[in-house]
């Protein structure tokens, strides 16, 4: 029995074994292989490059800096230990443990700070507008036209 790691989505042979191989297969080229791709598809088989432009605009493959990055956030390679990978050293690993913990709650306390400060620029913004609008209220006087008198009334 072999000790190499098979996705899940990739075991099978229906129509989604075959697309999930090929897309690896183009994400570990490059943008540069799903443009050439898309180009043939446009010189070949018109409606297949239209296929694959409006494919790579909706997954986000045109623009992105840097698909790859996000190759190993697929389920077929959550628990495969991609991310989270013993090194065998016991004390790097509570090391690196510790320091990912001590991150993310950093991360968070971070992420809670910028919104306390959000929402004091939105009060301090709420405020000065108010505030405007009690100035103005007061410095406005009422245009009332004067009543008519005698002389100057003309029907």
């Amino acid at each position: 029995m072999s000790d190499t790691y098979i996705p899940h989505a990739t075991a099978g042979s229906g129509p989604r074994g075959w697309f999930s191989k090929t897309e690896s297969w183009l994400d570990a080229r490059g943008r540069g292989a799903w443009i050439a791709l898309m180009v043939l598809g446009f010189i070949f088989v018109w409606p297949l490059g239209l296929a694959l432009l409006a494919y790579m605009i909706w997954s986000k493959r045109m623009f992105s800096k840097s698909h790859r990055a996000h190759r190993y956030d697929h389920p077929a390679f959550r628990g495969c230990g991609m991310r989270s990978s013993s090194t065998g050293n016991a004390a790097f690993d509570a090391y690196k443990a510790d320091t990912l913990a001590r991150l993310e709650r950093e991360q968070g306390e971070f992420e809670a700070f910028l919104a306390r400060l959000r929402e004091s620029r939105d009060k301090a913004e709420f405020d000065q507008y108010l505030d405007e609008r009690a100035h103005a209220a007061a410095s406005d006087t009422p245009d009332v036209p004067p009543a008519p008198t005698e002389r100057g009334a003309q029907y």
